[in-house]
């Protein structure tokens, strides 16, 4: 029955823009499910789903990518060690919470941004070696966006 059900979310969101738990238990309604808004709850989290802005400026549920999966993970553990970014010249210095740099820095190295040479980090600071002050300052652009700093 859950099997089924779940099959049936992903199946609802991929055919309608289901912007709210409650629109998503009506649909499992007429489809056959009664469900509880506390079930809808847990099988959203259990199937992963994120909501993501739909073409009418509205956002709805969607099956993650890897790549916003990466990205929400990059995300997470940034925002958790993260204190500052900056750059001089082509080096981006990221300053984090002490003991955070590695994990922060081993998440940048999986994105395999571009234009970068190397990643250093230390306790509370990643170095990231750019090709030119051109991709770091760009680099410092995007990681403050994904940060909203």
């Amino acid at each position: 029955m859950k099997k089924k059900r779940l099959a049936l979310i992903l199946e609802l969101i991929e055919r309608y823009d289901v912007e709210t738990q409650e629109a998503l238990q009506a649909l499992l309604k007429d489809n056959g499910f009664e469900v509880t808004q506390a079930t809808v709850s847990r099988d959203i989290r259990e199937l992963r789903l994120t909501k993501k802005l739909a073409a009418n400026g509205s956002y709805k549920y969607v099956v993650p990518t890897e790549e916003n999966s990466r990205r929400s993970r990059l995300k997470s553990i940034f925002s958790d060690s993260v204190i500052n970014i900056d750059s001089a010249m082509n080096i981006v210095a990221v300053k984090c919470h002490i003991g955070a740099a590695q994990a922060a820095c081993a998440a940048l190295d999986t994105m395999e941004l571009e234009d970068t040479v190397g990643t250093l980090a230390g306790d509370d600071t990643i170095f990231i070696l750019m090709r030119s002050e051109k991709s770091a300052l760009r680099l410092v652009d995007e990681l403050k966006n994904l940060l909203k700093i």
